[in-house]
């Protein structure tokens, strides 16, 4: 027979699920369960509990927010509490079916059909129930939160269903299992159901009491060394000693907290610390291992600076900070642009190569600006200890970590800059080689795990932007060298060195000097004196000394003038408000008489002399060449303080002469007759080098033949015995020494080219340079003939193009080095700007005015 439907109010359930035959108590707060519940009239004592399908949903909709089985349950006791909920205590009747839902107001109804129970084998359902009572049991025994009363309460329902039910009540079952013991009308499959949760239960509960157990041994052996710690620091407090290793410890273990340390790293810290509290505080070791914690903890493991990701910004730093640099500049744009498409990349390892006071060391901190990252700095020159970069072992007394990790720590970041100054001057002995401990900072393959003596754990540099610099490569070790990019920073020219004054010396001087800008005035004339005439290097730096001692000669000057005028009782004086202005014949009344003059180049052709161009690790400079022939017996004397390289370069240039002897019209014998003596001025300065081969050369072939050579070339290039001339180095500061000692033309390899052209892009010179492949073309370029020659030619000789900068054009096209025109009274004018207040020689200062 179908059972008859009942309308009934219907109570929405969230935290629990009513089973029949069960009593319980029901708490009512929100709006349409409290609405319901106040709803009710007083002659219907049964309500229908069902649980809702969203238990985070606050008022859920019927009929889709609610489970379609529930149950009937008979109101035992309704009240209102004080807080304005609604306690209403139930107990389960019978299984129902939903059918309609029936909103009243805010109050719920509901139609629900009771649900008959499956009928089954009562021997079958027996013995389930009594396997389920005893698995029950074992629940009861590793849940202690269930008073075993409830085993008695169950045992005592008579009927399987109802037993199934009261231990579906009574135990913590996740709600959706419940609900599914609820839906199950067959007492033998919910009796199986049962069953399985129960198992899974009861497992779940024994490793809880295992887990439980283990914390508890352990929390008991944390009170226990407490305890004990306790009763040694009370002991030591007796005894007159101090808590401080234990007060220390704690407080190393907060701080090791704070940072975010790798595993192994944060193993070594608490190992050491565990055996710091275990030392007595007066003994030596303790201070060894409290200051190695303490190393730990200070040195950067993960933080981070964030990149300036914006090109225009870096640039316009770069710009700011420095003139010129074009190359330098360009390479931190591009790793800026790459960095901003690749993330991962690593480190660069730069190294600026260049002459003193260039700006090598400034232009680190301006690449640190640009890149928004912090700087550090480490000079490594005369570091001749390998512990220095790699640290001392702890084992030693005053043991450090080397400068790599003492930098880091200064800086706090793991990405700081990182200028490793003079690495050209480091050296090696019994200690170890420096250079050697710098392979593995300096390797991108190898940083990411970079050791030090002291730390014991790898260390990671491969985020480290690295920067080297070093006056020259000649000293870095090949295998060094190797790992780094190779920038070459060369001296500055006149007119860099000029706007370099402009812009940043003289601005930062008058700062320094306490000298407003409007105090002081500064000729360009006496900018260019200062530079020609009172300092002689390829940078900056002596420069900027010359206009600091101009700046303090005013300020002083200032001060006495202001004291004369304006003079307190009882005070100083008031330095004036005037304007000086410094004119280039003011300079020898405050700085002295000149300290250098120009280099003279020879003023007219002549025999056995010829014009050499030389580096030096202040720049460039005139390198003149004489050759002398007496009669002998074919010895070749060199003199000047020459190195073994330019005498071998010495001796290929005769061995040329003797082989071209006939061509070039020398005797066949005078190798057995002459004694030939090669000498450079200066005589106490070293010099070494094959690039002066082709100078001596012709110098030799110019005194052997009696031509002269001509006097407004200089020439640089290494000479084989076939007389092939081969590339040299450092073109633009022999350039510069050329352009600075009023020399219009030069000669170099045809190799040199690519090097001539790519400066010239950058700063024109004004030079006309000539490029040759063999010493013909150099003997036909400066050798002048002979006037009977000459004469009996009726011509001029052929001339060698020239390749000429872009100041030296004209409408013309390019000029072309003619050997007449130095052959007449006047010698030629040079091609770049004369400087005011120089004294060049009188032929190119007559040329310079006529200009």
């Amino acid at each position: 027979m179908k059972p008859e439907p009942l309308r009934l109010p219907c109570i929405p359930l969230r935290d629990m699920v009513l089973f029949p035959r069960m009593i319980s108590p029901i708490f009512v707060s929100r709006g349409r369960a409290l609405a319901t519940v106040e709803s009710i009239p007083p002659d219907v004592r049964r309500v229908v509990a069902v649980l809702q399908q969203d238990l985070r949903e606050e008022e859920p909709e019927p009929p889709k927010g609610f489970h379609r089985i529930g149950t009937v349950a008979e109101i035992v006791q309704s009240m209102r509490l004080s807080d304005g909920t609604a306690k209403v205590l139930l107990e389960g009747v019978e299984r129902c079916r939903l059918e309609e839902f029936q909103p009243e107001g805010e109050a719920l109804w509901a139609t629900a059909t009771p649900v008959r129970e499956v009928a089954g084998d009562p021997v079958e359902q027996e013995a389930r129930c009594r396997a389920l009572l005893a698995r029950f049991e074992d629940y009861l025994r590793v849940n202690h939160r269930i008073p075993h009363e409830a085993y008695a309460s169950v045992e005592a329902l008579e009927e399987p269903a109802a037993i199934a039910d009261g231990i579906a009540a009574n135990v913590s079952f996740k709600l959706a299992d419940k609900q599914r013991l609820l839906e199950e009308a067959d007492p033998s499959a919910r009796m199986v159901s049962l069953a399985t949760l129960l198992e899974g239960e009861i497992e779940l509960l024994k490793v809880e009491r295992r887990l439980r157990t283990r914390v508890r041994r352990q929390m008991d052996r944390s009170q226990k060394e407490f305890f004990l710690t306790e009763q040694l620091k009370a002991i030591q407090r007796g005894l007159g000693q101090s808590d401080g290793l234990f007060a220390e410890g704690e407080e190393l273990r907060r701080k090791a907290k704070k940072v975010k340390l790798s595993i192994e790293v944060a193993e070594k810290v608490d190992k050491e610390i565990k055996r710091l509290e275990m030392m007595t505080p007066l003994s030596a070791e303790a201070s060894v291992v409290r200051s190695y914690v303490e190393w730990l903890l200070d040195v950067p493991w993960t933080q981070e600076t964030r990149d300036r990701h914006d090109l225009a910004a870096a640039r316009a730093v770069l710009d700011q900070d420095h003139f010129g640099l074009k190359k330098v500049k360009e390479r931190i744009l591009e790793h800026i642009a790459v960095k901003i498409l690749n993330q991962a990349i690593r480190g660069p390892i730069l190294c600026f190569v260049g002459p003193p006071g260039v700006g090598k060391t400034s232009l680190g901190r301006s690449i640190a600006n640009a890149l928004g990252r912090k700087f550090v700095r480490v000079s490594l020159g005369g570091v001749r200890d390998e512990a220095e970069i790699r640290g001392h072992r702890r084992t030693y007394i005053g043991s450090l970590p080397g400068r790599v990790i003492q930098s880091m720590k200064r800086a706090g970041t793991l990405n700081p800059v990182f200028m490793l100054d003079e690495v050209d001057k480091m050296s090696a002995d019994f200690r170890g080689d420096p250079s050697s401990a710098l392979l593995e900072a300096l390797d991108p393959e190898q940083n990411r795990n970079f050791s030090d003596h002291y730390l014991e754990v790898d260390y990671d540099l491969s985020r480290v932007f690295f920067i080297t610099t070093a006056n020259t490569t000649d000293a870095i070790p090949t295998p060094l060298l190797d790992r780094m990019e190779v920038i070459h920073i060369p001296g500055y020219t006149y007119e860099e060195k000029m706007e370099i004054a402009r812009r940043f010396l003289l601005p930062r001087q008058l700062t320094e000097n306490g000298l407003k800008p409007g105090q002081l005035e500064v000729a360009p004339e006496t900018v260019a004196r200062l530079i020609h005439e009172y300092t002689r290097e390829a940078g900056v730096r002596s420069l900027e000394r010359e206009i600091g001692t101009l700046c303090r000669k005013v300020a002083r000057g200032l001060v006495e003038k202001g004291g004369g005028a304006r003079r307190k009782a009882k005070g100083g004086a008031k330095p004036s408000r005037g304007t000086v202005r410094l004119r280039p014949g003011d300079l020898e009344k405050h700085l002295g008489a000149p300290r250098y003059f120009p280099e003279r180049p020879e003023t007219r052709a002549g025999v056995g002399v010829a014009t050499g161009l030389a580096w030096t690790p202040a720049g460039g400079a005139l390198l003149p060449v004489e050759v002398s022939v007496m009669d002998g017996k074919g010895a070749l004397i060199l003199t000047g303080k020459l190195g073994e390289v330019m005498k071998e370069s010495a001796r290929a240039a005769l061995s040329w002469l003797r082989a071209r002897a006939r061509d070039l019209g020398i005797p066949a014998d005078f190798h057995e007759k002459r004694d030939i003596h090669i000498h450079l001025p200066e005589g106490a300065v070293p010099k070494d080098g094959p690039s002066a081969g082709i100078t001596m050369a012709l110098a030799m072939a110019s005194a052997l033949t009696g031509r002269k050579v001509r006097h407004d070339a200089a020439m640089s290039g290494e000479v084989t015995l076939r007389g092939r001339v081969l590339a040299v180095g450092a073109v633009k500061e022999k350039l510069l020494a050329a352009r600075r000692g009023g020399i219009p033309r030069v000669v170099l390899p045809c190799d040199n080219e690519k090097d001539v052209r790519e400066i010239e892009a950058d700063s024109p010179l004004g030079l006309e340079v000539a490029f040759v492949e063999n010493m013909d073309e150099v003997v036909r370029a400066c050798l002048l003939p002979l006037p009977r020659q000459q004469k009996a030619a009726g011509a001029k000789p052929a001339a060698l193009p020239m390749i000429a900068s872009s100041k030296a054009r004209s409408s013309g096209g390019e000029r072309l080095l003619d050997t007449q025109e130095v052959g007449g009274s006047k010698p030629p004018a040079p091609t770049i700007p004369m400087i005011p207040g120089m004294p060049f020689p009188r032929p190119f200062a007559a040329r310079a005015k006529a200009r």
